[in-house]
């Protein structure tokens, strides 16, 4: 992947990061909520938070000490 393709890729894990963070907050917020989806979601925004890191680290050059 080149930089640019890099760049796009993280702006859709974030923008999917953020929506997942609003509909946790929503079943969260809900009269009874689902806590095996709950934790499904969690589960996926800590993934999409891994991934979004490992990208970025991509994007960053290697400095030789």
């Amino acid at each position: 992947m080149d930089e640019t393709q890099i760049i796009a890729r993280i702006t859709a894990l974030r923008s999917e990061h953020r929506d997942l963070d609003n509909a946790i907050d929503a079943l969260a917020w809900a009269a009874m909520p689902d806590a095996l989806q709950l934790a499904r979601l969690k589960k996926r925004k800590l993934r999409l938070k891994d991934e979004i890191a490992q990208l970025e680290d991509e994007l960053i050059p290697d400095i030789i000490a």
